[in-house]
């Protein structure tokens, strides 16, 4: 959905509209959840009691569906893919059935319980009901690798068992579950025991390293569901894999590293310690991005709009993003072709002199990697490798300062990472990174969206979400939203804002008039007086947030063209006000 047109040619962007039926999820998704994704509590336990266990039975799915009950018969067990074992459910919602798969559990009254399971799919829900005290459930809006689900619960006085269910959305895909814990005091019905503590994590060795950054890899532990990264005695991390990079470090500098295994029951001693020490911080190439910042898209076609030259590119515009590299046939490189026809024969020798006139003038011009038609996809270790040798090959014959993920097909959070870090290895510390999520992308931290934007902090420059084409959609304080509104940019900009972005990091993307976008459209006046609600607490609508957020770095519009094709009305208007931010 990032930018797409009402009528383009060569390339159409339409993707899929989260219109109005997404407010009936949006709402359902309130009402059906509970406590938010994420939530969870320290395991029960007390002095004098038995060791908890985990009171699901079959919980990896080892025995088929024993034990367990599906809507419709919408289950069954699959070798591929799990998260451990031999085997894991898949549920495929169909009609007007969500594909429900629940298991009645055991339980003592009174008791604090850890509900967790890992999941992929779209829209995967995790649940319990019958509590006799307050059901509660937590889900992921889109999950493309495991991801773990977790939340607590706590049974009242005279509960003796509670419902324990999955599911997923009206008309979704597929999803998968494994390893589902329901962890607490032993119910009596005869669980699975649970794991003991595992052991201390072996192999631990320092990789990469940047003038930030280090990464860490180490051998998988038995019975480790999860793994504790701690930096000079300090806890910095928790990861699910047996790699991480610990990132907001100082050049040229010495640290140590270990790593501890856990799971439900425990934590694990620690593992033999590594030391790392961080590059020096050598620059790069290219102006650095100001604190207050306007982007614009390039169009590198024809479609109706004002064909440009990046000379033509208004001044108010810091950063240029040049839209599309395009696919290649290895996978996750990319490439960039000039449409020298489509543009009045423009040719390779003037771009690339007007890129670095801008670069001149103090701005910088970056790749944009991805569009409804960029089939670019980075899903493991040598796609991660070919996107950062291809871009940073196109970064020196262009002269691009950096690029923009703009990925429609979906974006893998640990190899996306992977492939930018290896790029900003190669390109510095000036290497600009921008990211132009959808705006259900960012509506929460389990997204791949978001955990590529989380993983990477560090060296990202701007998250630009798209807020448009996109329907209603749920703000930071729970309520839904209407898009074209001051309340819909604010309400969902504070998502990321306080859902671990620096503020310098999150912009505020709109279309640059009614023709550059099939919805979401609002006047360069709503767009200064959201800037303003976020960032001095005035112009605001019905919601207002509760601090401010006064290093936001601006606003994004797609795309120069269409704003030129109004005489620059957008960025006349928006571009002195971002600049003249606090």
């Amino acid at each position: 959905m990032p930018h797409p047109l009402v009528s383009r040619t060569p390339r159409s962007r339409h993707r899929r509209w989260l219109t109005t039926a997404f407010t009936g999820l949006a709402a359902a998704a309130l009402a059906v959840t509970g406590t938010a994704a994420g939530a969870s509590a320290a395991p029960h336990a007390a002095a004098g009691v038995a060791a908890d266990v985990n009171n699901a039975k079959n919980p990896g799915f080892e025995s088929g569906l024993s034990g367990w009950t599906c809507s419709s018969g919408a289950g069954t067990t699959v070798s591929s893919p799990v998260h451990g074992g031999t085997s894991a459910l898949k549920a495929t919602p169909a009609g007007s059935d969500q594909a429900k798969c629940s298991q009645t559990v055991a339980v003592k009254p009174g008791s604090t319980y850890t509900l967790s399971a890992y999941v992929q799919g779209s829209y995967v829900y995790l649940g319990v009901g019958g509590t006799g005290t307050t059901d509660v459930s937590t889900w992921v809006p889109g999950a493309t690798t495991w991801q773990q689900l977790k939340t607590t619960f706590t049974t009242g006085p005279s509960t003796t068992s509670v419902t324990v269910y999955t599911h997923g959305w009206y008309g979704q895909s597929a999803y998968f579950a494994d390893d589902i814990s329901v962890f607490g005091p032993d119910g009596g019905g005869n669980g699975d025991p649970g794991d003991p503590v595992p052991g201390a994590p072996t192999g631990l060795t320092a990789g990469a390293v940047t003038a930030s950054s280090v990464a860490l890899s180490w051998n998988p532990a038995t019975y480790a569901t999860g793994y504790h990264v701690y930096r000079d005695g300090a806890k910095v991390q928790s990861v699910t894999g047996t790699s991480a990079t610990v990132t907001g470090l100082n050049p040229s500098t010495a640290y140590r590293f270990q790593v501890a295994a856990t799971n439900a029951a425990g934590e694990s001693a620690k593992s033999a310690e590594v030391t790392a020490t961080t590059s020096p911080d050598g620059g790069g190439p290219g102006p650095s991005v100001p604190k207050h910042a306007v982007t614009g898209y390039w169009q590198n076609f024809n479609n109706g709009a004002t064909v440009q030259k990046i000379s033509d590119v208004s001044d108010q515009y810091d950063i240029i993003a040049v839209s599309f590299a395009d696919a290649t046939t290895t996978p996750g490189a990319i490439t960039f072709n000039l449409d020298s026809a489509g543009l009045g024969g423009y040719t390779v020798a003037q771009f690339k002199a007007d890129i670095r006139a801008k670069q001149a003038a103090g701005k910088n011009v970056i790749l944009s990697v991805g569009g409804e038609k960029g089939t670019i996809s980075v899903n493991d270790s040598a796609s991660a490798n070919n996107f950062a040798n291809s871009a940073y090959a196109l970064m020196r014959e262009y002269g691009f300062n950096g690029v923009d993920i703009d990925l429609e097909n979906g974006i893998n959070p640990t190899y996306m990472s992977q492939a930018l870090r290896s790029l900003s290895q190669k390109a510095g510390s000036k290497l600009v990174i921008t990211m132009a999520p959808q705006t259900i992308d960012m509506q929460s931290t389990q997204g791949g969206y978001f955990k590529t934007a989380l993983n990477i902090k560090d060296i990202l420059t701007v998250v630009n979400m798209q807020y448009y084409n996109s329907g209603s959609m749920l703000g930071c304080d729970g309520k839904v939203y209407s898009q074209g509104t001051v309340d819909f940019l604010t309400a969902l900009a504070c998502i990321q804002l306080e859902g671990g972005l620096d503020p310098s990091q999150v912009g505020i993307g709109v279309p640059a008039s009614t023709r550059a976008a099939g919805g979401g459209y609002v006047s360069p006046g709503v767009v200064n007086s959201a800037l303003d609600c976020l960032t001095k607490g005035t112009g605001c609508g019905s919601f207002k947030p509760a601090r401010t957020y006064p290093s936001l770095r601006g606003a994004m519009t797609w795309s120069t063209n269409w704003d030129a094709s109004t005489g620059n009305a957008w960025s006349n208007a928006v571009g002195p006000h971002v600049h003249n931010l606090p």
